[in-house]
């Protein structure tokens, strides 16, 4: 009886993180904001030095925000 409940309860946790790791697949897939689609027609040269560009243009946008500050008391 008490196998048969914790193989009920594996089972139950097991649902759970399914359910959480598609929940967490799902939104990975989402497009990432502020780098938008290369066009179709491009060539995948093309459009691989388009992606790299706007990784490069985000991270020194990035870079040049002023940091915070911590209140010293």
């Amino acid at each position: 009886m008490r196998g048969i409940f914790g193989v009920i309860g594996l089972l139950i946790v097991l649902a759970v993180v399914a359910m959480l790791a598609k929940k967490q697949l799902g939104s990975v897939s989402a497009s990432v904001p502020g780098i938008s689609s290369p066009s179709s027609a491009a060539t995948p040269q093309q459009q691989s030095q388009q992606i790299q560009k706007e990784i490069a243009q985000s991270v020194e946008h990035s870079l040049q925000q002023a940091r915070p500050v911590p209140d010293d008391k």
